[in-house]
């Protein structure tokens, strides 16, 4: 089994944050399909806190209209890297995490 070195991108942003009057995260993974990465993943968490301090949940007593979400990518070093630059302009606010992970592709027959 080959692994290669590649890179985690975690990107941290609010259910309702937007870039040019699209949401986030429908943004992002779009600029992440045009610039190649290989895939794009938004998870929606169930409660969290930012930098604001007020808490988000999805529990029906306080329930919030900005959960949090993470959009996770996973590539090679050099794609991960560019598409940072990519980011830049749309993030206003949020966190972006980058860790080094050992990774194997696993594709159909043909793909």
């Amino acid at each position: 089994m080959k692994l290669d070195d590649g890179l985690l991108l975690r990107i941290y942003i609010g259910e309702q944050d937007r870039y040019e009057d699209e949401p986030l995260d429908q943004w992002l993974v779009s600029a992440a399909h045009t610039h190649g990465i290989s895939g794009a993943t938004v998870l929606r968490g169930l409660q969290g806190f930012g930098a604001d301090g007020r808490l988000h949940t999805a529990r029906v007593i306080r329930l919030s209209t900005d959960l949090p979400l993470v959009i996770e990518m996973v590539d090679q070093p050099d794609k991960i890297e560019s598409f940072l630059d990519t980011i830049d302009q749309a993030l206003e606010q949020g966190l972006v995490t980058v860790e080094k992970v050992r990774m194997k592709f696993y594709r159909k027959a043909g793909d």
